[in-house]
């Protein structure tokens, strides 16, 4: 074939694209298996974060054979709910969600369809659920773990695809914004379940405490990411309400009308339950 017509240029880069793609297809095969892996445990590692069994470095530099081990071993149970908070199907010890697993669940949660709501409890009493939205520039998403009384947040871990360093992307890289939501209270009986207030959050007398009710600080620059992660914590833990009503625990009631608490009293002191009377 002469080398100098347009005919051998045109094959000789067609053959060339087909080497590179085969290239390219086998050696994606070839890696998917500890691809896959990497993201598995990753995402265990976000969730262990979340259910306090380490910070993020430290669960990292477990390496992936020990976080997948690590996370099976402390696992009592996880599996879905629907939207009326009733179990629907027990989860493979080893299955998690990734963002994009989430952002379809996401949809459905917004009325496209029945979402799959994942609940993964551990041994140390800690439940976690996982929460997606929409950040400034990509994805938001993380895991929010509850103490026993499925009111009070024991510890959240945050994550990002694109939110914009030292601003936004301080919901992943900034621990005391993440510490702000430890002990706090998800208002499942409010209109809002939880706020990240710009400007904020409520002080004691002191000026320095935080109180604790249902509000955290937003991030000073990162307006747009802190209202995509409220309305992302608003919308997934509104679609575990039904779920947190039906299980949470009634220690968190007593000393209070079961009336205003919702829940049963059962197990409370007696007198400390009398709604209403003398």
């Amino acid at each position: 074939m002469d080398t100098n017509k347009n005919l051998y240029t045109v094959v000789y880069t067609a053959v060339v694209v087909l080497i590179v793609s085969a290239l390219l297809a086998f050696v994606s095969t070839a890696l998917k298996d500890k691809q896959d892996a990497n993201e598995k445990a990753d995402i265990m590692g976000q969730i262990m974060t979340a259910a306090q069994f380490g910070t993020r470095a430290e669960l990292q530099g477990l390496g992936n054979s020990n976080v997948l081990a690590k996370f099976d071993e402390e696992l009592a149970e996880s599996f879905t709910v629907n939207l009326a908070g009733e179990k629907v199907a027990d989860l493979q010890r080893d299955k998690v969600y990734p963002a994009k697993e989430l952002k379809a669940q996401n949809y459905k949660i917004k009325g496209a369809g029945e979402p799959e709501l994942p609940v993964f409890i551990f041994k140390n009493g800690k439940t976690v659920v996982p929460i997606y939205g929409a950040g400034l520039w990509g994805p938001i998403w993380g895991y929010i773990a509850f103490e026993e009384d499925l009111t009070t947040i024991a510890s959240a871990y945050f994550d990002h695809d694109s939110e914009t360093a030292g601003l936004g992307a301080r919901i992943k890289d900034d621990p005391d914004f993440q510490h702000e939501f430890n002990g706090e209270k998800a208002d499942f009986a409010g209109t809002r379940i939880f706020e990240i207030v710009k400007g904020g959050a409520p002080k004691e007398a002191d000026g320095k405490t935080s109180v604790i009710d249902n509000k955290i600080d937003a991030i000073t620059g990162a307006t747009m990411t802190c209202k995509g992660l409220d309305e992302a914590i608003n919308t997934w833990l509104g679609a575990y309400k039904a779920y947190f009503g039906k299980n949470a625990s009634t220690s968190s009631c007593c000393g209070e009308c079961a009336q205003d608490c919702g829940k049963c009293t059962e197990g409370c002191d007696e007198a400390e339950n009398n709604c209403g009377e003398e």
